[in-house]
């Protein structure tokens, strides 16, 4: 069923529990290239693992994965073997669900799969099938389907599950992505969609980033009124200036119930380079909460092992966990880029509009 007027809806925070992670089966060598591809399945796998692990006596967390076809079927299913996978074969352009899928939301009448537009990040990316993604997994999801008319990219937004969300300027205030409207504007949709009260702002983002400067690479909620955001690791990190900018600026925010933000800073990669020799945007924090794990993506630097057993302090009660993702990285994302979490029945059952 598709709402055809958009109620209002609120979204849990990701620590919240997860009925299942939906994620893409590493599909295109056109894109990836045949040996980047296969490194990039490999980290996959173990990312797959780490994010179905649950303690003795525990469930363990769905995945649910999309494949493109029968071919990529028989692959997937032979190397997600013995985990809890669900699949589905539904065409996508590449493995960024985060931005391409839907977002699991609550309302008044219960669990909302909410599908926004999506323009292949300001139109720099336009890949078959992406635009149709979130519909498509709103087919095979319980929940209605409801409808949004603006672009909104999941990976652009974080939130507390207490009514405060965070953003960056320059992803949902840049021009290529909702031109016709304003900072209020944007605020307002984004308080009727995620049932928010309080829209916080960052300036800027990394460099190099495609997304825009997306807010789960630079600053993520660790629990409501505690953020987590990066710090420069060595004299050449080519994010040091930014990366001090935007702790400054969360030093000065309240969120909504008018908590002073407290602010962990933990190192971050430093100059990590492609094969190109170009700066990518490597960030610690775009990690994946699971129901018992915190999966970090690690890129074989001197700081992976300090930044993982930082975070680790911030999530007590969760296994941390550091895992490579420098091959997923070459293609603009780590961990949280490729997953979005569905949460529990029961989770989705509580309204907080």
């Amino acid at each position: 069923m598709v709402e055809a007027k958009p109620m209002r809806t609120s979204m849990p925070a990701e620590w919240e529990p997860q009925e299942a992670c939906w994620l893409a089966w590493p599909s295109h060598a056109d894109l990836w290239g045949e040996e980047e591809l296969a490194r990039v399945q490999t980290e996959f796998v173990e990312l797959c693992r780490a994010i179905s692990f649950a303690p003795s006596g525990k469930a363990p967390e769905k995945l649910r994965v999309l494949v493109p076809n029968s071919e990529r079927m028989a692959q997937a299913k032979a190397r997600l073997q013995g985990l809890p996978v669900e699949f589905f074969e539904i065409p996508f352009g590449d493995i960024w669900l985060r931005d391409t899928g839907p977002l699991f939301l609550q309302s008044a009448k219960g669990p909302v799969v909410g599908c926004f537009r999506f323009n292949g990040w300001g139109g720099k990316y336009n890949l078959p099938h992406d635009p149709q993604v979130s519909r498509a997994i709103a087919s095979v999801s319980k929940g209605a389907r409801q409808e949004y008319d603006w672009i909104l990219e999941g990976g652009s937004i974080e939130v507390d599950g207490e009514g405060t969300c965070l953003t960056s300027e320059q992803c949902l205030l840049n021009p290529n992505r909702n031109p016709s409207m304003s900072k209020s504007d944007i605020e307002g949709a984004l308080s009727h969609a995620l049932g928010v009260d309080t829209v916080l702002w960052v300036k800027d983002g990394l460099l190099n980033d495609h997304t825009d400067g997306h807010i789960d690479t630079i600053v993520r909620f660790t629990e409501p009124g505690h953020v987590v955001c990066m710090k420069a690791s060595g004299s050449d990190d080519p994010n040091a200036a930014v990366l001090d900018a935007i702790a400054a600026e969360l030093g000065q925010m309240t969120d909504a119930r008018d908590r002073k933000l407290t602010v962990h800073r933990i190192p971050s990669p430093g100059r990590v380079l492609d094969g190109e020799g170009e700066v990518m945007p490597a960030s610690y924090v775009n990690f994946y909460i699971s129901n018992h794990s915190v999966i970090v993506p690690t890129y074989g630097t001197p700081y992976d092992t300090s930044a993982v057993a930082e975070l680790g302090r911030l999530f007590a009660g969760r296994r941390i966990l550091g895992l490579s993702a420098k091959a997923l990285l070459e293609g603009g994302g780590a961990f949280h880029c490729i997953t979005q979490q569905q949460p529990t029945a029961d989770v989705l059952g509580r309204f907080n509009g």
